[in-house]
């Protein structure tokens, strides 16, 4: 069996985008007849279709542009706070722009930004400290790398390329994430997991000079090309996924599901090719840090003595959404966790009833496992934000609208998904806000 040659990446991908239209289940009880790597249950697209799509893009797209605004407003309260602080104390009062610039590249996007301009570490002194500027050594290179190439493209500075970076790729999330749903489930389910994913509270990091936006597209890319059995291109996006984010690694587990599926009923040897190329981006930066640095494992050190990361297997999130419960107004971090988990069960639900693939299953569990063993930073919107299958699998839940006229405005899956989605811009826009007052790790 040989391995399939594909033409180019965008073709394979705009291709996927055609769905292969399955009936939709919330009780589906066989074991093949929903595997989406298996052809058994394909069924040509209708001619409308491609309208249709069109129009849930546009609907995804202009969410996306929505939720952008609303992120945009969570600064602005920042804004106003340093405004009336300079008034106060007779001093000048600094730009809108200038202070909503300072909130989207602060925090792990200053470590971005210096890697950027000055590359990684020669070498990091004994007990590093988050404080000195070689901690940078902790943080995946693919990220300050692209945003690099466009400064030297774009005028403007290098904090204007890294967040028009990153506007631009989460856009081409979003259309991703739809190609994904549709491929799936159809439509109706892409228009439905577009807008909840651009509007999650966790969206947050798509603004921000971080590599979640990077790690997105490359990861939705790789899915996509899983099912459809690019296992040359599947290997490539995961390859550079892995070198994006630490927890792109969980699409080395959905290399392995899906080669195992595709071994499993057609003897596919070929998908292995994924599997090998996956986590070449991860030993890539290992040795690229450790020889800038001139040590081994430098990586692992800085995250131990910077950071101080231990790890819990989910007792802090467990621990802080109860104090939540016993104080809820006691502390936001706690707030946030307890929201966190209370999506996770929810979304994992959901993914349980549709039924979700095991590819994505696979790529979810890993991303939360990572998300909840740490001991310092636990469960939050942006760490769940990154299993962004869930979103699909909700949409895929959502009951479809009724024609009924009388019943329409009052049901559930009008009203309530009405009140889910402001809901969701009001935590995107609370959670930027803490952010850059309270410093919250959104």
């Amino acid at each position: 069996m040989t391995v399939p040659v594909p033409g180019s990446l965008g073709d394979t991908l705009l291709a996927s985008s055609k769905p292969q239209f399955r009936a939709r289940s919330h009780s589906h009880m066989t074991d093949t007849s929903h595997d989406p790597l298996s052809n058994n249950s394909e069924v040509s697209a209708p001619p409308q279709a491609e309208a249709s799509w069109r129009r849930a893009l546009v609907v995804g797209l202009a969410i996306y542009v929505v939720s952008r605004l609303c992120v945009i407003a969570g600064t602005a309260v920042r804004a106003a706070q340093i405004a009336v602080d300079a008034r106060a104390d007779g001093e000048p009062e600094p730009s809108a722009g200038s202070v909503i610039g300072q909130v989207l590249t602060s925090w792990d996007g200053k470590w971005y930004l210096e890697i950027v301009r000055g590359g990684y570490p020669s070498s990091v002194p004994p007990n590093i400290t988050y404080e000195q500027l070689e901690a940078r050594a902790a943080f995946f290179p693919l990220y300050p790398w692209s945003a690099r190439v466009l400064d030297a493209l774009l005028p403007g500075g290098d904090t204007f390329a890294a967040l028009v970076l990153n506007f631009v790729l989460g856009a081409v999330s979003v259309v991703l994430v739809g190609i994904l749903a549709r491929r799936l489930y159809g439509v109706n389910v892409a228009a439905r997991a577009m807008t909840l994913y651009a509007i999650f509270p966790g969206s947050v990091v798509l603004s921000f000079a971080y590599s979640e936006a990077l790690l997105m597209v490359l990861a939705a890319a790789c899915l996509i090309l899983l099912l459809d059995e690019r296992w040359l291109w599947a290997g490539l996006a995961a390859a550079l996924a892995t070198a994006t984010r630490p927890n792109g690694v969980a699409l080395v587990a959905a290399c392995v599901v899906a080669s195992f599926l595709a071994i499993r009923r057609s003897r596919d040897w070929t998908s292995l090719v994924a599997v090998a190329l996956a986590p070449i981006g991860f030993v890539f930066f290992q040795w690229y840090v450790g020889s800038t640095a001139g040590e081994r494992w430098i990586w692992f050190r800085v995250q131990r003595e910077a950071w101080a990361e231990g790890t819990s297997f989910g007792a802090t999130a467990v621990t802080n959404t109860f104090g939540f419960v016993t104080n809820p107004l006691s502390s936001p971090t706690d707030a946030l966790t307890a929201l966190t988990m209370l999506s996770l069960i929810g979304m994992v639900y959901c993914a349980w009833k549709v039924r979700l693939s095991w590819v994505l299953v696979a790529f979810c569990a890993v991303v939360v496992a990572l998300m909840l063993i740490p001991e310092t930073v636990t469960a939050r919107p942006r760490f769940l934000f990154t299993a962004f299958p869930f979103f699909i699998a909700v949409a895929a839940w959502w009951p479809e609208p009724t024609s009924e006229p009388d019943h329409r405005r009052a049901s559930w899956e009008y009203a309530g998904w009405d009140v889910t989605l402001v809901l969701c811009g009001a935590g995107l826009a609370a959670l930027t806000g803490l952010y850059a007052v309270f410093g919250v790790i959104p």
